[in-house]
């Protein structure tokens, strides 16, 4: 039995986690869960799934969810967030991370020392955090395991082989939901258009950056910290089927490469799971169906987000954070109508161009420096 703390459980990863944990109920136990204002949802699973511990977003609704389920505890906010990563002191614990944007990093590094292993689908973590969380993980000898497709069929194709035999690592990008306009024809584009993503059902502000790329430029850098591998062996591939998740070359030129149906529940349940492979009951791909896989190159000209954020991960220091932070800011105010589509790279290049780097690197100065990129960008642009 793994007992686990599920940050983020109303969100798309955490249903999709609790499905997999409906499934293994001899498996898994919820201990706590975390989520910020689906209150109705938030209900549902205690209701299910009888965590001891629940923190929400505002303290009113944790006052109120208090009333109906007084054998519970219950926090709220940062604090809150930070108690459900930490919460009881059960052995054979998972934390599995599935908070949108850098309100992840604090509670990973607290379980994180703690002594907890991390399932992570939070990759803003390690983008702004990666030199602090590599350090931690080494010191209190716990597990971090990819939730993202891209970084779990990384793992699972460099499994018992050595990193200085990877000769290069290849992330595929579906491309988003714009992959087929040109730079012109993105001026006009809407919210709803920007939400339709071809192939994979996911939240909001990640289906944004897939249409960026800001995504897949994120992703490098979590690969970079994840597996140990310099920047000049990462490389990204436009493969609009999504069904190869990522592939591995090694030096004797052998390539492996991780296939599947474009599907979350299976990296969740590999990472859920992990050391063991258990069965799911998901669709198997069928080549036959299927016909045919395609290739193009990822253009940085025509996604110069991609570029920007891979800069900005060798700089190091708060550079990440400040583009991290920027682009949060961005397409928040992208959904909510504020700016124009092509506007949210023109606000991440500002950002970089106005706050100064800092390769000190400390929890502090990142939170310091997410909200000062982020009332920049708000003060300007709502």
């Amino acid at each position: 039995m793994k007992y686990l703390y599920l940050l983020g459980a109303t969100g798309s990863i955490g249903v999709q986690t609790l499905d997999i944990v409906r499934a293994n109920s001899d498996d898994f136990k919820i201990i706590a869960i975390a989520a910020n204002k689906n209150i109705v949802k938030v209900r549902e699973i205690i209701e299910e799934f009888s965590p001891e511990f629940v923190s929400v977003g505002y303290e009113r609704d944790a006052i109120e969810l208090q009333k109906s389920f007084p054998n519970i505890s219950f926090g709220y906010g940062e604090k809150g967030l930070i108690a459900a990563a930490t919460y009881g002191s059960i052995k054979n614990d998972l934390v599995i991370n599935a908070v949108v944007g850098s309100a992840g990093l604090a509670p990973t590094i607290q379980a994180i020392q703690k002594g907890r292993n991390i399932a992570l689908a939070n990759k803003e973590t390690l983008v702004i955090g990666g030199e602090l969380i590599t350090k931690l993980i080494k010191k209190h000898n716990v597990s971090l395991i990819p939730i993202d497709s891209e970084h779990s069929a990384i793992m699972q194709c460099i499994n018992g082989e050595e990193t200085s035999s990877i000769k290069r690592i290849i992330i595929t990008a579906s491309g988003g939901s714009f992959r087929d306009l040109t730079r012109n024809e993105l001026k006009n584009v809407t919210v709803k258009d920007a939400l339709k993503h071809p192939n994979w059902s996911m939240g909001s502000k990640i289906t944004i950056d897939s249409a960026t790329m800001m995504n897949k430029g994120l992703e490098v850098i979590e690969a970079h910290y994840l597996f140990g591998v310099d920047y000049d062996k990462i490389e990204t591939v436009l493969h609009k089927e999504s069904v190869i998740h990522s592939l591995v070359e090694f030096h004797d030129t052998s390539i492996i490469a991780h296939l599947g149906n474009p599907d979350m529940r299976v990296p969740i349940n590999y990472a859920l799971h992990y050391p063991k492979r258990t069965s799911y009951s998901g669709k198997s791909l069928d080549f036959i169906q299927l016909g045919s896989l395609h290739f193009e190159e990822l253009s940085v000209t025509r996604f110069p987000l991609l570029k920007m954020a891979i800069e900005a991960g060798k700089s190091k220091g708060l550079n990440p954070t400040t583009l991290n932070a920027a682009n949060e800011a961005s397409v928040g105010l992208f959904l909510n109508g504020k700016i124009s589509f092509i506007q949210i790279e023109e606000i991440i290049q500002e950002c970089l161009n106005a706050f100064d780097n800092d390769l000190d690197v400390t929890l502090d100065k990142i939170m310091k420096r997410d909200i000062e990129v982020k009332n920049y960008v708000l003060l300007k642009y709502s």
